[in-house]
């Protein structure tokens, strides 16, 4: 079921979107060569407990066969798309990184992610984090009344296409609100007009993941949750929390 939010609820989420752009801003400022993915985790558990919020993502298990998610953020290195769990793995000089976050606060929810290079950057990684970024603000632009998901779902794929990107769409944005994942699925790629129609109250994730590669295919490591390109090329994720409103779309996890 879609649920539309009040203006009184959008604003509950903005709180609980800010404590999530302010664990993306502070596990960027934490990442360097040397420094291991579970420290980053621990920089962003102190976060939430500062903030006086709690994680979505951790012991979340979308299936009983997966193991519960054992971070409060996903910490995803070069060829691993989505859904890096934070391990002892050191950074080294040159990775690219991307973060995923999400925070409840007083029952409601954030979610948004970056990509980033660690310490000397490459050229390529910089054009495809260009990419994504750009994919995220086209595909926010579209979220508009009137519109529909297709016509958000279009205007990602459109920058990521000419960026020479793979793109799947098994996993993409989402509906978000009480709970990290509602409806409806906002994939990276669609058609035009088509989907559901985009309300004024409605909240959702947009979030392009784009494989620099131009493959479409991915594999998942036996953790079952990391999710890797399946030709070996870098990755790169970014997203915020949106809502749709008669004003046009209000990002609700931008930085304070």
């Amino acid at each position: 079921m879609i649920e539309l939010r009040t203006p009184g609820e959008l604003e509950a989420m903005r709180a609980a979107g800010a404590v999530v752009a302010d664990m993306l801003a502070a596990v960027r400022n934490a990442a360097a060569p040397g420094v291991r993915l579970t420290e980053l985790d621990e920089v962003a558990r102190a976060v939430l407990a500062d903030a006086g919020a709690t994680s979505p993502f951790l012991g979340y298990a979308p299936q009983p066969t997966t193991p519960p998610f054992p971070g409060v953020v996903c910490l995803s290195v070069n060829d691993v798309a989505l859904h890096g769990i934070p391990t002892s793995r050191e950074l080294e000089d040159g990775d690219l990184l991307s973060v995923d976050a999400g925070a409840t606060l007083d029952g409601w929810v954030g979610d948004s992610a970056t990509t980033f290079p660690v310490g000397t950057p490459r050229p390529a990684d910089l054009a495809l984090v260009d990419t994504a970024e750009r994919a995220l603000q086209a595909g926010i632009a579209a979220a508009v009344v009137g519109n529909r998901v297709g016509d958000v779902s279009a205007a990602i794929a459109a920058v990521g296409r000419a960026g020479g990107c793979g793109i799947n769409t098994d996993q993409g944005g989402h509906g978000v609100g009480r709970t990290m994942h509602e409806a409806p699925h906002v994939p990276n790629e669609g058609r035009p007009g088509r989907g559901v129609p985009l309300r004024a109250g409605l909240v959702i994730a947009i979030e392009p993941w784009f494989l620099a590669g131009g493959d479409d295919d991915y594999r998942v490591d036996a953790d079952g949750w990391t999710l890797r390109s399946a030709d070996g090329s870098r990755a790169a994720h970014v997203e915020h929390t949106v809502a749709v409103t008669a004003d046009g779309p209000r990002i609700l996890t931008a930085p304070r």
